[in-house]
């Protein structure tokens, strides 16, 4: 070595050796990627062509080109688009002369509605369950406890045989349906309920009354800005106030007959069925996700709140919950995806889910692979929504730098 040449502290050395590793590393691990989606990309091609190849050897042609054909039958319950001459597309009724696309964009509605339902309602009965189930109270913890256990230990499918045929079926006839304070009205043929009817027109007075009401409901529920929520809810109250003085937003009540009811948001007897056996269901695991979390909880908590004199129902309300729901969310969500895909077992009582309807088109036009393939898609975007909107809901309770 002459003295002109100078080598590299033995510290430097060491520190473009470690990054040269980590480069190569690097490399190494993304193309074992690459190559695991490589791989799995090439067997479901020669999956598809093989089943491709077998379906053209015996005369079925795969093709989705029957979506595009006229259906032919008619569902009983629950909206498809329509893609008419306005901007943009409407929810209407489905009829026998859509096409079999339109037939599975029904049946995409009606799982989605069930779904978003089931969610509400077994979170909040799920919730209450799972603090019953720590109740001092003697009666209302053994009467959660073994409504968790019955239920858990029962299959589904049971369940909703047993709500359809021995709950729902025994409601009486619309002629003597019970008709409770504020228009519900139960009967066997559904549940009928008030709702709100729109009427507004398209001045640009009942435009901005509308964006206005969507605002204050999306920062009530949202809360973009932060400690913004109180003030959202009472303009929402005010703006519901308005339009209805001004008449572009009214109350529409069911009013029963002899033989049908009319009016208002109604439930058919197969989806209230469907409805209350997944919720039951679904609340009874979601209580039990609450009870662990809230058993996880430090017991110096519960006595901090007690030395200040707080109740045992204001505990739980202002200090457990709020913790427990930043803890269970992914548990929620997991949850959530399971009862969306329950609502399959709708088929079982007749009522029109997705599942149901591919197997209507599937018997009409001979593309069951095809069908199939659809109804897995839906099934697999709904429980892609549902994972988004849980995280982003988990993300705004875990705020950085907050301890779960």
């Amino acid at each position: 070595m002459s003295i002109n040449e100078t080598s590299a502290a033995p510290g430097v050395v060491d520190r473009d050796q470690q990054q040269a590793r980590r480069l190569r590393n690097r490399l190494r691990y993304d193309a074992i990627q690459f190559a695991i989606i490589a791989l799995a990309i090439a067997l479901v091609g020669v999956l598809a062509y093989c089943v491709k190849e077998g379906l053209a050897a015996k005369g079925i042609k795969f093709s989705f080109a029957f979506l595009a054909n006229t259906a032919g039958f008619d569902i009983s319950e629950g909206k498809t688009l329509s893609f008419g001459e306005e901007i943009l597309p409407v929810f209407e009724a489905f009829t026998s002369d859509r096409t079999n696309g339109a037939a599975f964009v029904t049946g995409i509605f009606n799982t989605a509605k069930v779904a978003v339902l089931a969610i509400v309602f077994s979170t909040i009965l799920g919730t209450l369950f799972g603090v019953g189930r720590l109740s001092t109270n003697w009666v209302v913890r053994n009467l959660c406890f073994w409504i968790v256990e019955f239920v858990r230990n029962t299959p589904l499918l049971i369940q909703l045989v047993f709500w359809y045929f021995a709950v729902v079926l025994q409601f009486p006839p619309l002629a003597s349906a019970a008709k409770w304070y504020g228009g519900v009205i139960i009967s066997q043929q559904g549940l009928h309920f008030p709702s709100l009817s729109w009427a507004g027109d398209g001045s640009p007075i009942s435009i901005a009354l509308a964006t206005a009401t969507w605002l204050a409901f999306a920062g009530a529920v949202f809360d973009p800005v932060g400690k913004m929520r109180r003030a959202c809810m009472i303009a929402l109250a005010v703006m519901i106030g308005v339009l209805l003085a001004t008449d572009m937003l009214s109350v529409d009540y069911p009013v029963a007959s002899r033989f049908q009811a009319s009016g208002g948001t109604s439930l058919s007897p197969e989806m209230a069925a469907l409805l209350l056996a997944i919720v039951v269901n679904s609340a009874c695991y979601i209580a039990e996700i609450v009870r662990g979390a809230i058993d996880a909880l430090p017991k110096g908590q519960w006595e901090a709140a007690g030395s200040l004199g707080l109740s045992r129902r204001d505990t739980i309300s202002d200090i457990i919950l709020p913790q427990v729901f930043r803890v269970v969310l992914p548990s929620f969500g997991n949850q959530y995806i399971s009862l969306t895909k329950n609502t399959a077992l709708g088929i079982a009582i007749g009522y029109p889910d997705l599942f149901n309807i591919y197997g209507t088109v599937a018997n009409q036009t001979g593309h069951s692979l095809e069908g199939i393939v659809i109804v897995m898609a839906s099934y697999l975007l709904l429980s892609w929504t549902i994972s988004a909107v849980v995280s982003f809901a988990d993300r705004r309770l875990n705020v950085v730098g907050a301890k779960r």
